[in-house]
This record gives C-alpha cells, sequence and structure tokens, in this order.
C-alpha cells in the first residue's frame, strides 16, 4: 500500500517559522500576563537567533554547494528561493514583534511601569546612569573606530552594537582661515557587554517604576566615550550579525576529542554571516558602508529592525516584584506513593513509578542520584548526559558516588549545539574527579536520555535506572515538560545496559528485546507497530495511532502515517514543532487530525500511543519522527509495562487532545487557527494536566 506519489509534505522550514509565529501569538494574547508576554517575544528572538545560526545557514551553503541539487533535497524548490521566502516570512514576523511590544510596553505604562530612552530620564535618573555607566558599563564596553582599519574587525555572533556615526567639526585652513565644506565623517562600532544585565531599574520616589535598556545607557554617555573627537553631531543605531554555527572539526590526531570540538567552538565565531539586522533608522551611507566592509550580499538575510535588537533579552526582563503581572506558578507536586524522604530504591523495587515534570518535582531524579552516590550497595552508576544546568545537581550527585568508591561512567554529547562549551567545562571537571567518560559514537549524537545503577542485593546485581523523554536539566526541568520513568524492570535494564555497552563497543551491534534504540532499530520497530495498525483496521478491528512528539518531519514517516490513514486507521498527533505532515486532505490523510499546543510549558514529551485492537501499547521516547533521530542519533523508546502507569499516559494524551485554548490546528495552509470546540468550556489542557495529578493525590491521601 505504497502511494508515494500522491503524498505531500509540508517544508520544514516554513512549518518551523509557523510554529514561532505561535509563539508571537502568546505574546500578542491580551490573557497572557504582561511580564510573560515579553518573555514570549524574547523566546520569540532566541528562536530565529537558532534558526538562522543552523537551519538558514544550512540551506545556503546548500545554495553554494554545485554539486548539491537542492531543489530535489528540497521537495521541488531551490535553495535560492526558499531563502528569499525565508526572509520574507522573517521581515513579516520582526514588523509583527515590534507593533507587539509596543502594545505591550503601552499596557505596562497603565501598570506604572515604564520602559524609557536615554531622552526621557529625569536629571536625577541622569546622573545615577552616568554614575552607573562609569562604575559598571564602562570597563565592560569595547569600541572599534571603523574608517581607518584595514579589515573590519570581526563581530560576534548575535551580540549586540551599537553603529555609532560622528560628524566631525569643519577644520579651519592655514591659508584663508575659512572652514572646509566638506565634512569629515566618522564610523565606529560599540559593542553591548553581555556581562551587565540588559535592563537596567532605575530608582524611584513614587509608585512609578522606570527600566532603561543597556543600549540606552550606552547611548546617553556617547559623550563620555567618544570625548577625545571634535564632533557636531553623534548618532547610534544597533546591529547585529548572525553567523553560521556549523562546527567544523580538523583531523590532528595528535588532539583529542575534547581539544578538537574546544577549538571548532572557537572557530564557530568566525562563521560566515548569514543575517545581517539593522535599525533602519540608520544613516544610508553608514549603512551602505556597513555592508560593503563586512561584505553581506544578496544571498545573506538583511533584515530592517527597530531600536532594539536581541529581544531575546527580554526573557530576562525584571519582575519589579510584579508577581500579579506573571503566571501564577504551580507548585510542583509529589508521585502519588513515592515520598521522596524515604528510600527510593526499595519503592522502585516493588513498582515502576512515573514522573511528569514540571507538574511533579524534578526532584526526585536528583534524590534518585543521591541516594545511590550514598548506598553502600551501590557498585555502579552509568548515565548519558546531553544538555545540563549551570551548577548542576546531576553532576555533584555523580561526583559524590564517585568520592564514595562507586564506579561512575557518563557518556556526554559534546556536540549538544550551543552547550559545547559548558559540556566541555563538566567533561574536564568529572575527569578530575576520576569520572570515566564517553564520549559517543563517531558519527553519531547520543541523544537518550538513560541511566543504570547496579546494585549488589543477596550476592547478586539488581539493577534500578530510569529512562526520560528530556535532559537530566534541573533549570528547563521548571518549564519543559517532560515524562521520566524510574524502574527495577529487570528486562528494561538489560536492554538498557546494552546501549551503554554499545557506546563502549560501537563497532558490535546489540540485539534489544525492549528498547527501540536507534539509529538501528527504531524506524522499523515503529514501521511494524503502523503496519499493525493498518492491517488491524482493514480486518474491521480497534486500530488507532496517537503520537505525541516535538517535530515530524521524516518523509518515510510521514508516508507510512498516510498509508494508514488511507487504510483507515485513526491518527491523532500533536506536534509542537515542524510538523510536515499535511492533515485532512481527501484521499491521503482524511484520517489525520493534528494540533500543536504552545502555553506557559515547552511540551517536550515524545508519547506514541498504538490500539493494538483494544490492548493498547505506551510507549515514551526521547526520538521525535525525524531522520536525525531514528537514523543518526543514538535514542531510545521505552514500552510501558506497567498497567497503572499505561492508562496514566493514555489519560494525559486524552488531556492534550481535548485542549481548545492554547491548541492551534496543524495545516497545510500554515495559518495557525486556534482550534475551537463549537460549545464545549475552554480546556486548557497545561492547567487540566496539574488538575489531574492535584485530582491523584487526594485520591491517594483518602484512601489512606
Amino acid at each position: 500500500m505504497n502511494n508515494t506519489h500522491h503524498n505531500f509534505y509540508i517544508d520544514r522550514e516554513k512549518s518551523w517559522l509557523t510554529f514561532n509565529a505561535r509563539v508571537l501569538q502568546e505574546a500578542a494574547d491580551e490573557t497572557v500576563p504582561l511580564l510573560d508576554r515579553l518573555r514570549f517575544l524574547g523566546i520569540f528572538s532566541n528562536n530565529l537567533d537558532e534558526f538562522f545560526r543552523v537551519r538558514y545557514a544550512a540551506i545556503r551553503r546548500m545554495k553554494n554547494d554545485k554539486k548539491i541539487n537542492s531543489e530535489k533535497v528540497l521537495g521541488g524548490i531551490s535553495a535560492t528561493e526558499l531563502l528569499k521566502e525565508i526572509t520574507d516570512i522573517v521581515i513579516e514576523q520582526q514588523s509583527e514583534s515590534l507593533r507587539i511590544l509596543s502594545e505591550i510596553e503601552q499596557k505596562l505604562q497603565k501598570e506604572n511601569i515604564f520602559i524609557i530612552n536615554e531622552k526621557e530620564v529625569s536629571k536625577e535618573q541622569k546622573n545615577f546612569l552616568h554614575e552607573y555607566f562609569i562604575q559598571k558599563v564602562s570597563p565592560a564596553v569595547v569600541t572599534i573606530m571603523l574608517n581607518d582599519l584595514n579589515e573590519f574587525p570581526l563581530l560576534k555572533d548575535t551580540a549586540g552594537y551599537l553603529a555609532v556615526r560622528l560628524e566631525m567639526k569643519p577644520k579651519k585652513t592655514s591659508l584663508i582661515d575659512s572652514f572646509i565644506p566638506k565634512k569629515e565623517v566618522r564610523y565606529a562600532v560599540v559593542e553591548i557587554p553581555n556581562t551587565v544585565n540588559r535592563f537596567v531599574v532605575l530608582p524611584s520616589n513614587n509608585e512609578k517604576q522606570y527600566v532603561i535598556l543597556l543600549d540606552d545607557v550606552i547611548r546617553l554617555n556617547l559623550d563620555y566615550i567618544f570625548n577625545i573627537f571634535e564632533y557636531e553631531n553623534i548618532s547610534a543605531h544597533m546591529i547585529k550579525i548572525t553567523r553560521d554555527a556549523q562546527l567544523e572539526f580538523d583531523s590532528d590526531l595528535s588532539k583529542s576529542f575534547i581539544e578538537k570540538i574546544s577549538d571548532s567552538v572557537k572557530e564557530r565565531r568566525i562563521g560566515e554571516p548569514v543575517r545581517f539586522v539593522y535599525d533602519q533608522a540608520i544613516e544610508k551611507d553608514f549603512l551602505s558602508f556597513l555592508l560593503d566592509r563586512m561584505k553581506i550580499d544578496s544571498s545573506d538575510s538583511i533584515i530592517p529592525g527597530g531600536r532594539y535588537h536581541n529581544r531575546r533579552d527580554y526573557m530576562s526582563f525584571p519582575n519589579l516584584g510584579r508577581y500579579d503581572l506573571l503566571y501564577k506558578p504551580n507548585t510542583p507536586l509529589p508521585i502519588p506513593g513515592l515520598e521522596i524522604e524515604g528510600s527510593m530504591l526499595q519503592k522502585i523495587r516493588e513498582k515502576d513509578y512515573l514522573l511528569n515534570a514540571p507538574y511533579q518535582s524534578f526532584s526526585y531524579v536528583i534524590k534518585f542520584l543521591r541516594e545511590a552516590a550514598l548506598d553502600p550497595k551501590v557498585m555502579s552508576i552509568k548515565i548519558t548526559l546531553y544538555r545540563l544546568a549551570n551548577n548542576s545537581q546531576i553532576i555533584s550527585s555523580l561526583v559524590n558516588a564517585a568520592k564514595n568508591g562507586k564506579k561512575v561512567t557518563v557518556q556526554i554529547e559534546l556536540q549538544a549545539r550551543f552547550d559545547e562549551a559548558s559540556n566541555i567545562y563538566y567533561a574536564e571537571q568529572m575527569q578530575t574527579e576520576g569520572i570515566e567518560l564517553i564520549f559517543g559514537v563517531k558519527g553519531l549524537k547520543v541523544h537518550s536520555k538513560i541511566c543504570v545503577i547496579d546494585r549488589i542485593e543477596e550476592g547478586k546485581v539488581k539493577r534500578y535506572g530510569f529512562i526520560s523523554t528530556g535532559n537530566f536539566n534541573e533549570s528547563t526541568a521548571k518549564v519543559y515538560t517532560d515524562l521520566t520513568l524510574f524502574t527495577a524492570n529487570s528486562r528494561l535494564l538489560k536492554d538498557v545496559s546494552k546501549v551503554f555497552d554499545f557506546f563502549e563497543v560501537n563497532y558490535k551491534v546489540h540485539r534489544y528485546k525492549h528498547l527501540f534504540v536507534s539509529p538501528h532499530y527504531t524506524r522499523a520497530k515503529f514501521n511494524k507497530l503502523i503496519e499493525r495498525e493498518i492491517l488491524n483496521a482493514i480486518s474491521g478491528k480497534e486500530a488507532y495511532i496517537k503520537l505525541k512528539m516535538n517535530s515530524l518531519s521524516d518523509f518515510k514517516m510521514i508516508d507510512k502515517l498516510y498509508d494508514a490513514s488511507r487504510a483507515g486507521v485513526k491518527i491523532q498527533l500533536i506536534v509542537r514543532g515542524i510538523c510536515c505532515i499535511a492533515p485532512q486532505v481527501e484521499g491521503m490523510s482524511d484520517n489525520i487530525e493534528a494540533i500543536s499546543i504552545v502555553d506557559n510549558y515547552l511540551e517536550h514529551a515524545r508519547l506514541y500511543i498504538f490500539a493494538n485492537d483494544g490492548n493498547p501499547e505506551v510507549f515514551i521516547s526521547s526520538a521525535d519522527f525525524m531522520t536525525r533521530n531514528l537514523d543518526s542519533r543514538v535514542e531510545v523508546t521505552c514500552p510501558i509495562y506497567d498497567d497503572d502507569i499505561k492508562q496514566e499516559l493514555i489519560e494525559i494524551f486524552e488531556i492534550g487532545w481535548k485542549a481548545n485554548v492554547k491548541a492551534r490546528i496543524q495545516s497545510d495552509d500554515l495559518k495557525n487557527r486556534y482550534r475551537k470546540k463549537g460549545e464545549e468550556k475552554p480546556f486548557r489542557s497545561q492547567q487540566e494536566t496539574y488538575k489531574y495529578y492535584q485530582n491523584k493525590l487526594e485520591v491517594i491521601t483518602e484512601k489512606i
């Protein structure tokens, strides 16, 4: 049943931009608290920076590589055309983001919060800011005069700069003691330091609160910076450059892997520019000077913007004590039946437990590792690490275990994009403490989220562990929804141990009886599950597929889902980000519905449910349905064998599927229409999920 010549796929890059437009919708949503609206603007901007550094840069490389047929790779559109379309979409989105920011600032003023610029400060504020600049800002400011340089200085990737234009005072000639009519113009750039908070809260003696951006603090003090020059006019406009973030590795055999990664990260700073954002009020002569000297041409994305860039910093806008303008935080709940005060291992020995963060406390993961570090019967700990928090408690727990004589083995992914420097730091710290490090598998990123410990019980080795959909990072666990299974199931943990064996001896491909492990088995296993649903549908049996993931872009998996739809399998998809499948197309995907949920938390869990003729099979996974996750990364998909947890996950999916407040319809027209449910009451799935776990706790309490 293969009708792929009829199949249609949504462009991956446009689908991603549509996802980021959903983030922008949250910033525009008047029901979202004002300071959280600013946070969503910051997330939108940060997402866009990464998109240009990675995806736009990759398409640009494709355009410049004469050996690649970009139309074939990109599904019928040339790289040149796609780059132009992306730029047009981004310009429109940037314009919308500026409109939203202006609206938010006006509403903040009604709350007595004023974001002011350098022309609006009072005399007292000016004095405060001048002293603040001298003490805090000036030592970190780097200023470069441009006119006389043979080579244009290297501007840092995504850093903010003020492009300063000085009109010099006319000079007198010695002959006729008159003025030269043509004025000299000098150009400079001032780097906005990232070591100083972008937002400065000004002192106030009334109920009004004032905030000024660091950019404007520098503008206010331009005279202090350029006081050695005799000028009559000075102006400053913000610019930003984004560079290709691809890492290039040299072949020097004398270098360690850590050294190669470290060198590559340093080289990233001189990557090719792929986007140039500028204040559209900048003088034309200065803009031409910059584009010419920086060798920016039409193949780069040139984006006219407003007075301020790097709006990602709004993610850290000060709360000013105004908690009424923020979402009310939900206190993470305990897992019913699993007390964090007692021995977790003893409880897990009796049954499996599921953690759904941030609805439930991520502290269970830390407690599990801390208990293993101190338990005299624990002999070894093995864990994979991808992205880590600053001052990671995970790392301190593992170091603690090593100091207590445990054999600790850590597979750390040094190529976790934009976390390379942090992971190198942690790797070196762990090596110093005697922890055995594994740096992955050549050609494969290790993206799985697994841990296993060996404990001696009654003279035999008993395994305990956990398998997760997300990173072991206590910071992101506060805002990313992820699922973690704590288990002592010997069948599952035997397979987990085999994954660690593969890390150490990667030429040997293991067979796994229970886990689906990429790159060798995941695609085939999911194909088999989909085929079974197809056969059940044809036979008149109960057949459905319910999938929740971050991204769906693998064409072969999409083809299988199209085949299943044609066979009558009912398919429900909750896909937060990229979704290249086209739902509800007659004759191709009539039985496929797809939504995206964007809300206060980032939907990050991967949850897969197959009907299996009335006996559902449920899986959690680190893998999305993307080609890289299926074929070129080490990923782990775990079946759920505990009936209570299986039912819990089915119910959690159903809560998500009922969403009609923060759910948008995934469609081939990329319109981001909100999903409405007729006369039904508003149903906000993240709030309802929290209530679901509250009710579970109440039921347990009543039984006790």
